[in-house]
């Protein structure tokens, strides 16, 4: 299936550092892809090259046993390097246009969103897909200020593109987010953090397998 296909279809997007509740991702990816994770990004902000390569390379190989899409945050170079489907950007990360030069045609790029008009940026800018938020306050955005579920309605109504929401979401604030016209979402903690990642992805993924009927 061609990743754009994938990426239309995958409903739970998992943001994951490359030890998971120290986990090694060789151990815990398998648990949570089987369990329904559609997508998954790699974001790590501080290990040196070879060891985020060496990481990528393995969600990678991961995501691709299971049928699953793996983007890798912030590092067009090393996204290329790994072979991964796609990269994850920023509002101050490199431009879409300069990273699609690197990536070529193939890989998705996404793009956080934390505005109306950077949504809408977003779908001239050649995004395939959008993160929306964060909708609620995160630790692990620290210093960016919720942005609620209206920016999720908006991007409901005005996104061309397929969205995430992002940012607090969690089996309990999933319904919220789901009401307000939200029919994937991006999770971390809820999922990395859980006692039982495996059964928070298959709960979560019931919620918004329900809301596509």
């Amino acid at each position: 299936m061609d990743i754009r296909d994938r990426l239309d279809r995958a409903l739970l997007y998992l943001v994951t550092p490359s030890e998971p509740g120290g986990v090694h991702l060789d151990d815990f990816l398998p648990r949570v892809l089987e369990a329904g994770v559609d997508m998954v990004q790699l974001r790590e902000k501080d290990l040196e090259d070879a060891a985020l390569l060496r990481h990528a390379e393995t969600a990678r190989r991961r995501a691709e046993e299971f049928g699953a899409i793996f983007v890798l945050n912030d590092r067009a170079d090393l996204a290329v390097a790994s072979g991964a489907h796609g990269l994850h950007l920023g509002q101050d990360d490199l431009p879409i246009e300069a990273a699609r030069k690197l990536l070529g045609d193939g890989p998705i790029i996404g793009l956080s969103t934390h505005s109306s008009g950077e949504i809408l940026d977003a779908q001239k800018s050649g995004a395939d897909y959008i993160g929306v938020g964060p909708v609620h306050a995160t630790p692990t955005k620290p210093g960016r200020p919720a942005v609620g579920y209206e920016l999720v309605e908006f991007a409901a109504d005005r996104s061309s593109i397929p969205f995430y929401a992002i940012g607090g979401i969690d089996l309990k604030t999933l319904p919220e987010a789901v009401a307000a016209g939200a029919l994937r979402v991006s999770v971390l903690r809820a999922v990395t953090e859980a006692q039982d990642p495996a059964g928070a992805v298959r709960q979560m993924k019931r919620v918004l397998l329900d809301a596509h009927r």
